[in-house]
């Protein structure tokens, strides 16, 4: 009889020998104070614990999937909101009830950023998780498309790659190129050769990744500065031969 109260009353006032009232209540009852007063909400209060970090793959020029670190509950999590961060604007874009998301309806060569609340049945909602930046790739027939995001971050640093996906037909070589805004620095990049003036920088291939079949991806990754108040992820446009 779940999400009542049973509760048995002796009558003071029968004739013979003492009886008893059983009376059935939602959640609390209430007597009057020749009887008794009981009252049990068993109302759960608690929210979830706060979600991790998400984690972006599979980023494309309209969808990205989205992985992150369970919640616990003391009842338990029953989903996820997912929401895209705009400021101090938030919107749910996905609520699955697991703890990973394919979000789409994104627009190419856009940064986003995305973050995690969980839930629990009795509509408690947790804090919010750290956000995720990530920049969808671009459109093309032909060429070559360039998906940037930030893998970790810590005070004064950070490290990101960068997924090079080729187009409809192979290649022998790519370049992706961009502009950061917030004065970031690369200290040390690998799986490509860099060519930085000021903010911009343009990263060729190697001698060993340069090949790419029809649709083929390859990365690069590379560790870098930031000045702890803000680390836009730029736009990255990409070409090859």
């Amino acid at each position: 009889m779940e999400g009542h109260l049973l509760v048995a009353i002796r009558c003071r006032r029968c004739p013979s020998k003492p009886a008893e009232r059983v009376l059935l209540a939602e959640r609390g009852l209430s007597t009057t104070s020749t009887q008794a007063t009981i009252y049990n909400t068993g109302t759960d209060t608690q929210a979830p614990t706060t979600p991790g970090t998400p984690t972006a793959s599979n980023v494309t020029s309209s969808s990205v999937s989205l992985s992150w670190t369970a919640s616990t509950d003391n009842v338990g999590v029953t989903g996820y909101d997912v929401v895209r961060v705009s400021g101090s604007t938030e919107t749910v874009v996905a609520s699955p009830s697991t703890n990973s998301a394919s979000v789409t309806g994104l627009t190419a060569s856009t940064a986003y950023s995305f973050a995690v609340y969980a839930k629990d049945a009795a509509g408690n909602r947790s804090t919010r998780s750290n956000t995720v930046a990530v920049t969808t790739s671009g459109t093309g027939t032909g060429g070559c498309t360039a998906a940037y995001r930030i893998t970790n971050s810590w005070p004064g640093g950070f490290q990101a790659e960068v997924v090079v996906t080729n187009g409809s037909t192979a290649s022998t070589a790519w370049t992706a190129s961009w502009t950061f805004a917030n004065g970031q620095t690369i200290t040390q990049l690998w799986s490509g050769q860099d060519t930085a003036s000021g903010a911009s920088h343009s990263v060729r291939n190697l001698s060993y990744n340069g090949n790419l079949a029809p649709n083929a991806t390859t990365s690069f990754g590379f560790t870098g500065t930031w000045n702890n108040t803000a680390n836009a992820v730029p736009t990255v446009s990409c070409s090859r031969s």
